[in-house]
């Protein structure tokens, strides 16, 4: 699942982000909800979760946290446009390639900013409550290696275990 290493430093680059008016966001996997939770109090117009796995609506009760959950998968899915887009602890559950294709579809949507949040350490998960997009495919991240694959990262912040790293998108 997602560990809180980073959220607060993505928290106060969205806060300031948002300084300039009310952001709309779109959160890709987002899980138990976290970085709805995370962001709450700020200033945020519209806040969407794009969730692959069904049953985590329900059982994480995700409509009370986002204005509007799609159920899809962010390799294939049509992404809505917005301000700020986080992959938060996304990008570890499919292939590098995939990862690289996700991460320029979601820039290509992001008005603003796109925030990617990944384990930098061996890190492997398995199926977590019967879903099978919870296994991590690639489980060797390093933080070098997030540098030479993602490109347009401009600031980042170091946990033992996850980065997390903002890429401005300036589309807006």
């Amino acid at each position: 699942m997602s560990s809180t290493e980073g959220k607060d430093w993505t928290r106060a680059r969205i806060a300031a982000l948002a300084r300039t008016g009310p952001l709309t966001v779109l959160d890709v996997g987002p899980g138990v909800g976290t970085y709805a939770k995370l962001l709450a109090g700020l200033p945020i117009e519209r806040i969407v979760g794009l969730e692959v796995w069904e049953p985590y609506v329900t059982t994480y009760r995700l409509s009370e946290y986002y204005d509007g959950i799609v159920i899809g998968d962010v390799r294939t899915a049509e992404l809505p446009a917005a301000d700020v887009v986080i992959l938060g602890d996304v990008v570890e559950h499919m292939t590098r390639a995939e990862g690289i294709a996700v991460w320029e579809r979601c820039a290509a949507v992001a008005r603003r900013a796109v925030y990617l949040s990944i384990p930098i350490v061996h890190y492997p998960q398995h199926e977590i409550e019967g879903n099978p997009y919870e296994v991590h495919v690639e489980e060797d991240w390093s933080h070098e290696d997030v540098l030479a694959t993602f490109t347009g990262i401009g600031e980042w912040t170091l946990g033992t275990e996850v980065g997390a790293y903002e890429r401005l998108t300036g589309h807006g």
